[in-house]
């Protein structure tokens, strides 16, 4: 999938400074910084879902 992006001018410099201090292509930092994101989400998504099923457990036993 490719995907275009309209930056200011302040976060055109800003992602291109990170990725020259990091060593990287701005197109690779883009994609780091994506794939954290979609990752916290579902982290965030699975402990919620694990607080839900544990608070709920002997309810869903009940209902079994």
């Amino acid at each position: 999938m490719t995907l275009n992006l309209e930056l200011d001018e302040q976060q055109a410099k800003r992602l291109q400074e990170v990725a020259r201090r990091l060593n990287v292509s701005v197109n690779d930092l883009a994609k780091a910084a994506i794939n954290d994101l979609l990752a916290e989400v579902d982290s965030d998504f699975e402990r919620a879902a694990a607080r839900v099923l544990k608070k709920n457990a002997e309810l869903y036993k009940r209902l079994a």
